[in-house]
């Protein structure tokens, strides 16, 4: 039986491994001394008042594509500017466009997620699996389950180990089946999430800051998203079944039964409810397909189109969503019995709320951070350098958006916040790669697809104790090296398999997502 790595023979191993570890606790070091995002932005807002001040009044011989004149940079430490700063801070705050489609969004999660709706339908799914397809159907219900956000993890990662352990696979591979693609593929999956708001108000965000008009389709790159999901299916496949496994083939389960998680069945009123809400969702479907379905339909643009910009569908996408995830997850609680009264559901709404607390005081930050780097100027300062630094590069656009994921990577080591880097990264980001003719909704993507991978090599990611954990019930000697090392090939893979997949995607001229474009005119 092999057992996993003590710190004795981390120190009698090769010198190459022991590197390796000291590198990773030397990581663990530096980013448990990070700061939290909140001090973040607020070091940015102070940053960008003295920096504002700085520049205030400076010739820099660029024009303002916004007013045709000659860019200046406005000084944020005036009276004048501060006492602005303070009347429109609350304004800056609720207007913030990632918040209100967010918060709007978790109320229909909340309910999904306490009626027991994505938990059955994800047991339901699994317990019918043969023991050979648990591994493709564990990284579809992971990408799917995306729609929980943070709460898939203690669903779906102690339920996969439960399902292969009770098929008689080793645990830990269906552990890491469930937790790999769940928080190493964020960009892969089947259905709008939560995420996909957030990312994209705070592109639109930056986008504005070149052209105030700009709107971003919260599905802007989601048929890219599809289509990665597709590929990374298969490849967590592979590498479970022919590199995890066999690695795991001597580790002994030796964990107290007791302290076991189980996949109970499905009762006979889940099996029920789950029909009904597959009943509810295709009326649904039935009935918008119906509303939209007439070319003169008032819910279209003006041009007769469905998906533009000023199609009313668009425009009210989120509570569109909402509603279907709500009435489905009502549906289902009232026929399984797990919603009794109306007072079960507005709990739920509210405990779903209530957890989005320090979501919302770092937007709050974010939000200040934003308008004053907007008021100021700064960011149309240096999307303006920064595209005539990459004119004179002259480097391919493909070069630059690999560029951007592999910033992205870095960051990712010490910042595995994906709202809280996006929010920094694109202010800067977006206006600069518009200026030379990079649409935002591809500079978006190429963030998406560098944020995820590195979370699984990192012991910085939240959520990496709570796996860990997991994976001690079944191997009680289970240590973070081991974990770090099985899931060190699941980072590079996806990483390398999204980056081919965007490239591909970009090359062929395939549509990114709903509203989404490559190229500005």
């Amino acid at each position: 039986m092999s057992t996993a790595p003590t710190e004795d023979d981390v120190a009698l191993a090769p010198p190459s491994r022991a590197r390796a570890a000291r590198l990773l606790d030397w990581l663990e070091r530096v980013g448990n001394r990070f700061p939290d995002p909140i001090v973040l932005f607020l070091a940015a807002l102070a940053a960008t008042w003295v920096a504002s001040s700085l520049l205030a009044g400076r010739d820099f011989g660029l024009v303002d594509p916004r007013t045709q004149a000659a860019l200046q940079i406005n000084d944020q430490l005036t009276l004048r500017a501060l006492a602005s700063f303070m009347v429109g801070a609350i304004q800056a705050f609720v207007t913030f466009p990632p918040l209100g489609m967010v918060l709007v969004m978790v109320i229909g999660v909340g309910v999904a997620e306490r009626s027991g709706l994505v938990g059955g339908a994800l047991r339901g799914v699994l317990s019918i699996a043969s023991p050979r397809l648990l591994t493709p159907l564990v990284a579809v219900a992971a990408l799917a389950s995306h729609l929980m956000s943070d709460g898939a993890l203690i669903i779906v990662v102690p339920l996969a180990g439960a399902l292969f352990y009770v098929a008689g696979r080793h645990p830990l591979a269906g552990i890491l089946a469930g937790f790999a693609p769940l928080s190493g593929a964020m960009f892969a999956n089947f259905f709008p999430y939560a995420l996909d708001p957030i990312v994209a108000g705070f592109t639109e965000m930056g986008a504005r800051i070149i052209d105030p008009a700009y709107r971003v389709n919260p599905l802007s790159n989601y048929w890219l998203a599809i289509a990665t999901a597709v590929v990374v299916v298969p490849v967590t496949w592979w590498l479970v079944d022919r590199v995890v496994e066999p690695r795991l083939r001597g580790v002994a389960v030796d964990g107290d039964p007791a302290l076991m998680p189980t996949a109970p069945p499905l009762t006979s009123r889940e099996r029920h409810g789950l029909w009904m809400a597959s009943a509810v969702a295709v009326a649904l479907a039935a009935a918008f397909a119906w509303v939209v379905a007439p070319p003169a339909s008032p819910v279209r643009a003006a041009d007769g189109s469905l998906t533009g910009p000023g199609s009313p569908v668009m425009q009210g996408l989120i509570p569109l969503m909402l509603v279907f995830t709500l009435l489905p997850s009502l549906a289902f609680g009232l026929v399984a019995g797990t919603i009794r009264s109306h007072r079960q559901v507005v709990d739920a709404m509210a405990t779903a709320m209530s957890a989005m607390g320090y979501y919302i005081v770092m937007v709050f930050f974010a939000a200040l951070f934003t308008k004053a780097f907007a008021d100021s100027n700064i960011g149309a300062l240096i999307a303006l350098e920064g595209a005539e630094a990459l004119r004179a590069l002259a480097m391919p656009p493909a070069v630059t958006i690999v560029g951007i994921v592999l910033l992205t990577a870095a960051i990712d080591f010490l910042v595995p916040s994906a709202s809280a880097k996006w929010a920094l990264l694109a202010p800067i980001l977006v206006p600069m790669l518009m200026s030379v003719g990079i649409a935002p909704e591809l500079t978006q993507a190429a963030f998406r697809v560098g944020d995820g991978p590195v979370n699984l090599m990192t012991p910085l990611m939240p959520y990496f104790p709570l796996v860990l954990a997991f994976c001690r019930r079944y191997v009680t000697g289970f240590q973070v090296g081991t974990l770090m090392s099985l899931l060190l090939p699941f980072g590079v893979a996806y990483l390398l398999a999204q980056v081919v997949m965007l490239l591909l995607w970009w090359g062929v001229g395939l549509p990114l997502g709903i509203g989404g474009r490559y190229v500005l005119p």
